[in-house]
C-alpha cells in the first residue's frame, strides 16, 4: 500500500507538471522545426549561393576596366633616344587604362545566366523539400506522443482496476472468507501493473524528447503537446492524391527542374564551339629620362607621349584538345543522370503515396473493427466485475477479463493513431 502511495503521488506530481507546461500544437511544433532545422537552413544557405551565382552571371555582361602602372630604372649601359647603348643612368615611367567588353561571347554569357536562374529554382525547391520532409517527421514523431500518453492513460485505468481488486480481496480475507495467498496475488498485479505504468511513462517521456529534439528545442522540462481534433479524416483516392502531388510535391519539382538545369548546363558546354568578338580600348602615357643630359619636362611628356587605342579581338575556336567535346560529353552524362533521378522519384513517390493509402485502409478497418470489439470487451469485463463482486467468479477469471480489455483497448489506440498518420501523410501530399 505504501508503495501504491507513492506511486500515486508520483503520478500527481506528473499530472501537476504537465499542467503548468507550456501546451504546443502540431503548427506550433512544425513552425518551430522549420526556423530552427540545421538541414533547412543549411538548404537556405546553398539557395543563397545560387542568387549569387545569378548575380555573377549578370555580371558577365559588363566591361572589365583597369589600370596599370610602371616605373623602372637603368643603371650603365642603356639604350639612348638615338636607339644606341651608352654607360648611362635612365629612368622610365608608364601609365594606362585600359578597357574590355565582350560584344559577342559565342552566347555563353546568356546561357550561363538562364542556367544558374534554374539552378537557383532547384535549390529554392530543393530547400521546400526539406522543409516537406521535416514536417512529415514532425507530424509522426507529435502521432506518437500522442499514442504513448494515451498508452500512459490505459495503464493508469489498469492500476485502479488492479487495485479495487486488492481491496476487496483484502476485505475477504481480513473475513476470513478467502485465503491469503489471494491477497498475495492480487498484490502481484498491481505491482505489475505498476510497472506497467512505469514503462508507459518512461515511453511517453522519450516521444516527448525525441520530439524536442527534432524540432531543435533545447528546454524540455515544461514540454507538451496539444490534442488534434477529433474529426474523422477522409481517404483520398491513390490517383487524386499523385496527379496533385505531380503539380506540388517539392522534391519531385525540384528533380524536373536538376533536367532542365542539366539541359541547360549542355547549352552552356556548347558555346566552346562558337567564336567570341570583344572591344578593346585604352589610354595612356610615359616619362623617359636620361642620366646627363636634359630633359622635357614630366608634365610636357606626360601631353606628348598621351595615347589612346581601340580595337576588336575575334577568337575562333579551331581545336582546343577536344576540351568542348569532354566538357558536352559529360553534360550529357549528367542530363541522363538527371532523367533518371527523376523517374527514381516519381517511382518513390507514387510508392509512398500507394503504402500510406493501402495502410490508411487497413488501418481504419482494423479501427472500426477494434471499436466494436473494445465495446465487446468491456461489456464482457463489466458483467465479469459484477459477477466477481457476487462471488461468482474466481480473481483468475476476473484478471482474464481485464486483461482482454486492455488488449482491445490498446489495439484500438493503436489502430487509431496509424490511421490518422496515414491520412495526413496522404492529405499532406496532396495539399501541400
Amino acid at each position: 500500500m505504501k508503495k501504491t502511495l507513492l506511486l500515486s503521488a508520483a503520478l500527481l506530481l506528473s499530472a501537476c507538471s504537465v499542467a503548468n507546461a507550456k501546451v504546443w500544437t502540431l503548427t506550433d511544433c512544425i513552425d518551430y522545426a522549420i526556423e530552427n532545422n540545421i538541414d533547412v537552413k543549411n538548404t537556405q544557405a546553398r539557395q543563397l549561393s545560387g542568387e549569387y551565382d545569378v548575380t555573377e552571371a549578370k555580371d558577365n555582361f559588363l566591361p572589365s576596366i583597369s589600370a596599370n602602372a610602371s616605373q623602372t630604372f637603368n643603371f650603365g649601359r642603356g639604350l639612348t633616344s638615338e636607339n644606341t647603348y651608352a654607360d648611362r643612368n635612365t629612368s622610365n615611367f608608364q601609365w594606362g587604362v585600359g578597357m574590355q567588353l565582350p560584344l559577342f561571347q559565342g552566347l555563353q554569357a546568356t546561357r550561363q545566366l538562364k542556367y544558374a536562374r534554374i539552378n537557383l529554382r532547384t535549390l529554392a525547391l530543393r530547400t521546400e523539400a526539406v522543409k516537406e520532409n521535416l514536417t512529415l517527421n514532425v507530424i509522426a514523431q507529435y502521432l506518437q506522443v500522442l499514442y504513448c500518453r494515451e498508452l500512459l492513460a490505459t495503464a493508469g485505468e489498469q492500476v485502479r482496476l488492479s487495485e479495487y481488486e486488492l481491496e476487496r480481496q483484502q476485505a475477504l480475507a481480513d473475513a476470513g472468507k478467502i485465503a491469503e495467498v489471494n491477497v498475495i496475488q492480487a498484490k502481484s498485479q498491481v505491482a505489475q501493473d505498476h510497472l506497467s505504468v512505469t514503462n508507459a511513462q518512461n515511453d511517453y517521456t522519450l516521444a516527448l524528447l525525441d520530439l524536442a529534439q527534432l524540432i531543435q528545442l533545447t528546454e524540455i522540462d515544461n514540454f507538451d503537446v496539444a490534442p488534434l481534433d477529433d474529426e474523422i479524416p477522409v481517404v483520398p483516392s491513390v490517383n487524386d492524391v499523385y496527379t496533385d502531388a505531380l503539380l506540388s510535391n517539392s522534391g519531385l519539382l525540384a528533380s524536373q527542374n536538376e533536367v532542365t538545369a542539366a539541359l541547360a548546363q549542355e547549352s552552356v558546354a556548347r558555346t566552346g564551339y562558337i567564336p567570341r568578338l570583344s572591344l578593346n580600348a585604352g589610354i595612356g602615357s610615359s616619362y623617359y629620362h636620361l642620366g646627363g643630359y636634359d630633359n622635357a619636362s614630366f608634365g610636357r611628356q606626360m601631353r606628348d607621349n598621351y595615347s589612346t587605342y581601340f580595337g576588336f579581338t575575334l577568337q575562333i575556336p579551331i581545336f582546343d584538345a577536344f576540351s568542348t567535346r569532354n566538357r558536352v560529353r559529360k553534360a550529357q552524362v549528367q542530363t541522363v543522370t538527371a532523367r533518371l533521378q527523376l523517374q527514381d522519384t516519381e517511382t518513390r513517390l507514387y510508392k509512398d503515396i500507394q503504402q500510406a493509402y493501402y495502410r490508411a485502409v487497413a488501418a481504419h478497418e482494423k479501427f472500426r473493427t477494434g471499436l466494436t470489439s473494445e465495446d465487446l470487451a468491456r461489456e464482457a469485463f463489466d458483467a465479469m466485475k459484477e459477477k466477481y463482486e457476487m462471488g461468482r467468479a474466481t480473481p483468475q477469471e476476473f484478471e482474464q477479463s481485464k486483461t482482454t480489455y486492455l488488449k482491445a483497448t490498446i489495439e484500438r489506440i493503436q489502430a487509431n493513431y496509424e490511421f490518422i498518420l496515414r491520412t495526413r501523410i496522404l492529405q499532406f501530399y496532396r495539399h501541400n
